[in-house]
């Protein structure tokens, strides 16, 4: 019986299968190649838009880094450095064996094997990304390092590391691996500022990357990965987990044997304290030279391209000058009185504040001023207790402090507990007793000091200020105050120069001039109140006789002044007035000293400088210094000027300064009320002129602060030092002069030398034996009477010049 359903069939297992219909072959050929043409176009097009998107590699041959500029002291001492990236490049040559295999083992064993690209590398890292669900590792060669670096932006994308791969591939291609190896040496950040491995060299051990020791080169090679992280100036123990690591792996891949490893982690470091290897400290001299160089190449060129700037900088008299600059302001301020304690800190915040004092004075120089705050004082012993930071405890001897005796002997107790002064560490070798502290203040008035050879103008030192750390205005050549009788040299050449002469007679007596700006008459005056009568232009210039320079200058025209101060170099407005013989027409140290240098140099006016010579990064010299001179008197005029300015140091207001023992020449200045106190002053071969006042010209440095007292005892202390191992020298004669014997004034005290009598300089053929002396034109021969002219004058013909 058939149990098949009607209609049903059943197909016999020999039978043929159908075979598919051709048309649905073709249509699913067609999509297939429709797809795989899309896909193939849409690469491609992904690959030409990466391809356009991508930097040229040409770039790294042209490698041109941001490098450090460098200034140099006048004997090649590094005293400044400018940049933008601390990196100092460096030939491949120049890294010791150690130092690249350190950093091949930490970053790229397989440098020298692979093609740009380390696939094991990247897949391991892929592996760690797609587990972590973003980037966070690399399998970066040290090609793709460089590409990182120099040609691409530190995204952290699939795109950037498409790109990184296609470029490390045509670099390992177009460069060999040295090539590549000097660029990542020199261009790796390390961390501190520093880039490349010669700047970490600098920053982290003090030393340059040629001298780098095992240990050291394995220390820096840890640190790519994570500069801040591993840094040995702020986690030393990571640093050195790092360090171990890269010994290592050098060990591990053959670089090193297990003994050399183990001798290399037990070699000490040799770190230098942060900062201290890669700051030096600025003062006026080296941020006028900045200054100038950006000035002069730009901001781009100072700070990127590697300057090597070879200043006129003598580092001892820079010290020397500072020195002298705040013991001269320390010494004035302690003549006007102590002001007491100038701060004081709670109970409460005395524990926080000493470990503070700690960090400020790590370690106290002999000599040394430094804050300090007071713990006790004994009333009856006069002595105090005071802590130097950190518990380091010291003597403050009050009884020993005799100019601050006026602010004690009113007060029962010394100090209060908290109290900051400012103390000085004793000099070793010293009669303070050990332990024992003296009591200091800062100095509330400001100085400037400068110093240049006269012959050609090289500035061997200069201080703007008695603390460059805490005001950065040089008021060596920014500050323009009245140079009261210091400015009188320049009228006293003038007149000098037509015709007058060191024995020519002048008549100090009182005179008065009608001034519409005044609500009265002008009366000028000497700084001691008194008339001289008949006294020789020398004598005049050397007591600094006011009343006399006035007459001098209305004699010789105060236009002739005025061009001879031009012909000097001053180059400050000057006001064409009678008070232009007092200095009350302000000028800068720098000018100043400027015209002086025609005084000291036989007529020779000379331009000041700082820079000797620039070079760029590739050593093609971009400047040379030319000593600039100019004929601004003549030799004759200018010797017996010299002349008359030794009798000012011998006899006359700057015989403060006599213990210099050597041939020297000078002139104070003073101004109105004590506001401004200068002395500038020359041997042979050294010109120096120091200011002293307030930076707020209303205040006063104090009864009887004159330039002799006040700025000059400051340019002795520095000549003395800097002179000191220099045979001593006579400025040199120029022909046709000849000495004569002249009177001289003692301005009350008796003649250090020769009774009253003096030989002065003369121009051969106008000494008082070949001619008879009279008194100016104009001028009476008396002294008793009171000359009335008239005239316009400013408000600040009240000023008087001082000595």
């Amino acid at each position: 019986m058939d149990y098949r359903k009607t209609g049903s069939t059943k197909q016999s297992p020999y039978r043929a299968k159908p075979k598919p219909r051709l048309g649905k072959i073709l249509a699913m050929t067609a999509v297939l190649l429709v797809l795989g043409t899309v896909v193939v176009l849409a690469g491609m097009a992904a690959y030409f838009q990466l391809e356009r998107s991508l930097p040229s590699i040409q770039s790294l041959r042209d490698y041109r880094p941001a490098i450090v500029s460098t200034m140099y002291a006048a004997d090649g001492t590094v005293i400044g450095e400018f940049a933008a990236e601390r990196r100092y490049v460096r030939p491949l040559k120049d890294f010791p064996r150690p130092v690249i295999l350190a950093f091949l083992a930490a970053e790229d064993a397989k440098f020298y094997e692979h093609k740009g690209l380390d696939f094991a590398g990247i897949v391991r890292a892929m592996m760690k990304n797609i587990e972590a669900g973003g980037i966070v590792q690399g399998g970066s060669t040290i090609t793709q390092q460089v590409v990182k670096s120099l040609l691409l932006t530190p995204e952290r994308t699939w795109v950037r590391k498409i790109k990184e791969a296609i470029l490390a591939y045509r670099i390992d291609r177009s460069m060999t691996k040295d090539e590549i190896l000097y660029l990542y040496l020199n261009q790796i950040y390390l961390g501190s500022g520093a880039y490349g491995v010669e700047a970490a060299a600098r920053t982290y051990f003090g030393i340059g990357a040629h001298d780098l020791s095992l240990a050291q080169a394995a220390l820096l090679a840890g640190l790519p990965k994570a500069p801040s992280r591993y840094s040995p100036f702020q986690n030393l123990d990571k640093a050195l987990e790092r360090q171990q690591y890269v010994l290592d792996r050098m060990v591990e891949v053959g670089f090193l044997s297990q003994e050399e490893a183990m001798r290399a982690r037990q070699e000490p470091l040799g770190l230098v304290e942060s900062g201290t290897a890669t700051s030096y400290p600025m003062n006026s001299f080296t941020e006028e030279v900045r200054r100038l160089m950006e000035q002069k190449y730009g901001a781009q060129m100072l700070y990127r391209e590697g300057l090597s700037i070879h200043t006129t900088l003598d580092i001892r008299a820079q010290q020397l000058a500072e020195k002298a600059v705040m013991e001269g302001l320390r010494e004035l301020d302690k003549r006007h009185g102590y002001r007491g304690p100038h701060g004081r800190v709670s109970e409460a915040e005395a524990a926080g504040f000493s470990k503070e004092l700690a960090k400020k004075y790590p370690r106290p120089a002999p000599g040394e001023v430094v804050e300090a705050m007071v713990m006790g004082c004994d009333a009856q012993a006069r002595h105090c207790q005071v802590d130097l930071g950190a518990g380091r405890g010291a003597v403050l001897d009050v009884k020993a402090a005799k100019w601050a005796s006026g602010y004690f002997s009113s007060r029962r107790t010394l100090f209060a507990k908290g109290d900051l002064v400012w103390v000085r560490v004793p000099p070793s070798g010293g009669e303070a007793a050990p332990g024992t502290v003296a009591l200091e203040q800062e100095p509330q008035m400001e100085g400037a000091f400068l110093a240049m050879d006269p012959q050609t103008g090289r500035v061997v030192c200069m201080v703007g200020g008695k603390d460059f750390s805490k005001s950065q205005f040089n008021r060596a050549t920014q500050a323009y105050r009245q140079p009261g009788s210091a400015f009188k040299p320049i009228i006293y050449a003038t007149a000098l120069e037509k015709g007058y002469t060191a024995a020519s007679v002048l008549i100090d007596s009182p005179i008065v001039k009608d001034d519409p700006s005044l609500s009265g008459p002008w009366r000028p005056a000497n700084y001691d109140n008194t008339f001289w009568g008949p006294i020789s232009l020398r004598d005049a210039l050397i007591h600094s006789r006011n009343v006399v320079t006035i007459k001098l200058l209305e004699s010789v025209g105060i236009h002739d002044v005025l061009d001879m101060a031009r012909r000097l170099g001053i180059r400050s407005p000057l006001t064409p007035t009678l008070s232009l013989a007092l200095g009350a027409s302000g000028v800068s140290l720098w000018e100043l000293v400027t015209a002086y240098s025609a005084f000291a140099a036989q007529g020779w006016r000379v331009e000041p400088y700082l820079v000797e010579t620039v070079y760029d990064r590739n050593g093609r010299l971009l400047e040379k210094h030319e000593v600039r001179q100019e004929r601004a008197l003549s030799a004759q005029t200018a010797f017996i000027l010299t002349d008359i300015l030794q009798g000012v140091i011998r006899e006359g207001t700057a015989r403060s300064v006599r213990g210099i023992n050597r041939p020297a020449a000078g002139k104070t200045g003073t101004t109105n009320e004590l506001k401004d106190a200068w002395f500038v002053g020359y041997t042979p071969d050294l010109l120096a002129g120091v200011w002293v006042g307030h930076d707020d010209h209303r205040l006063s440095l104090g009864s009887k602060e004159t330039g002799g007292r006040a700025a000059a005892p400051i340019w002795l202390s520095f000549m003395q030092e800097y002179l000191r191992d220099k045979p001593a020298e006579n400025f040199p004669v120029p022909e046709n002069i000849v000495f004569a014997k002249v009177g001289r004034r003692t301005d009350g005290e008796a003649p250090s030398e020769g009774g009253r009598e003096a030989f002065a300089a003369f121009v051969e053929g106008t000494q008082p034996s070949a001619r008879r002396e009279t008194p100016a034109s104009g001028e009476e021969t008396g002294g008793s009477g009171t000359e009335t002219t008239s005239g316009s004058f400013f408000k600040s013909d009240l000023f008087w010049g001082g000595n």
